[in-house]
């Protein structure tokens, strides 16, 4: 297997330093933190501000449906902007909506402060995204973020239930803030060298400047992107509900904050085996049974969700969610040139994050309930992975060195 090392750096390329790699963690720490922690910011949307279950799957969709949409105009213009301007343009909206959610608190005004946030928070979160893209060993970058997303997810599920609602707000304001700090640590400008792709083998596909290699298909990045959508209907619904579920079901109270804090680390894990499986299988076996698995454990809920039923589901739901976003993020950055197809990336999430939860607010208002909810999460699975075995088998007989890339 020919695989670039952590340590092998293009000496051309800024974003290969570690100055670029903090940074870029940090933010995208700092960009994804609404969605790690939605189910505890759902909560105190209820219970703090009075807002219905229906009302909060609309919120949550604003929010995180501002996130595709600033990270859809970041891709568009990236590659030709300087990415400082970018980050702090994202920082100024982000923190201004923020702010403004503290004096308006009413349902209407917060769906589109929330909105506004969110476009913020993904111009910010996908020139992150694009820097770690960017870097001679993408895979590897995309895995430490991941990584890091473990502690942070534990961090705010244990931090945020303790803070008020302008408390939580204030806190993603000073998070924003901070990084203005580390501005001269951005590189300004797109990569301009060529990236290896890690095929498992000696062979090494030369990337153009228009994104993708030569030989890979013009359609390849756009469906992985459609899959990365579709995934993220079933993460958003799952995670934007599952601890109201769980509230409004036979699990204890103080059990169902416990089992979130502690499955976040289940990430570590599900990080490490990833990595592993990869190695050895490549990418694509491991993420199509990884989609299966991730449909049952979603769908077991259906029947009711005990205290044991939602430890499994929960656990195996942050395992396997870190499973899906190595490989899925892995395979764009395998074909990825610019940053265009890394920087849309928040933006698929993102609009997967609208669709999941507003569905999700819809089958609730049907006064269908959790059931319903929970069944259309692991269909949603199961689409994302008829999409990635369409791929699978056409690169098989095409061209089987990226079908197996790891």
């Amino acid at each position: 297997m020919t695989e670039v090392s952590p340590s092998s750096s293009n000496p051309g390329n800024a974003f290969d330093s570690w100055q670029s790699l903090l940074i870029s963690l940090y933010m995208t720490l700092v960009g994804y933190g609404v969605l790690v922690g939605i189910p505890v910011i759902s909560t105190a949307w209820v219970t703090l501000l009075g807002f219905s279950e229906v009302e909060v799957g609309r919120v949550a969709g604003a929010d995180l449906g501002g996130l595709s949409a600033g990270a859809i105009f970041t891709a568009l213009i990236i590659a030709k902007t300087n990415r400082r301007i970018l980050v702090l343009v994202g920082i100024a909206i982000a923190v201004i909506a923020n702010g403004l959610c503290t004096y308006y608190v009413d349902y209407n005004s917060v769906v589109w402060l929330r909105l506004a946030a969110g476009f913020g928070s993904g111009i910010y979160t996908a020139t992150a995204v694009a820097s770690l893209g960017a870097r001679t060993n993408p895979a590897y970058a995309y895995n430490m973020m991941l990584f890091a997303f473990a502690f942070s997810q534990a961090l705010e599920l244990q931090v945020l239930p303790k803070l008020s609602m302008n408390g939580i707000y204030f806190t993603f304001i000073g998070c924003f803030l901070l990084t203005i700090l580390f501005m001269k640590w951005i590189p300004k400008g797109a990569a301009t060298q060529d990236k290896p792709i890690n095929t498992g083998s000696s062979i090494n596909l030369e990337i153009e400047s228009d994104a993708v290699a030569t030989d890979i298909p013009t359609y390849l990045p756009w469906l992985c992107l459609t899959a990365i959508f579709v995934t993220y209907i079933n993460i958003g619904a799952y995670w934007t509900y599952i601890e109201l579920a769980a509230l409004a079901g036979n699990a204890t109270p103080s059990w169902i904050s416990q089992v979130l804090v502690w499955a976040s680390f289940c990430s570590i894990i599900g990080c490490a085996f990833a990595t592993v499986l990869s190695n050895r299988y490549g990418l694509a076996r491991p993420l199509l049974v990884t989609l299966v698995m991730m449909s049952i454990i979603v769908g077991m809920l259906a029947n009711g969700i005990t205290d044991h039923k939602l430890l499994f589901s929960v656990f195996c739901f942050n395992f396997l969610w870190i499973f899906i976003d190595v490989y899925q993020m892995s395979t764009v950055a395998n074909i990825d040139r610019t940053g265009k197809f890394a920087a849309l990336m928040p933006g698929a999430q993102g609009l997967g994050q609208i669709v999941g939860p507003n569905i999700a607010a819809s089958l609730l208002a049907m006064n269908l309930g959790y059931r319903a909810v929970f069944i259309m999460c692991a269909c949603a699975a199961i689409a994302a992975m008829v999409l990635y075995a369409g791929m699978y088998f056409k690169l098989r007989k095409t061209q089987p060195e990226l079908a197996n890339a790891s």
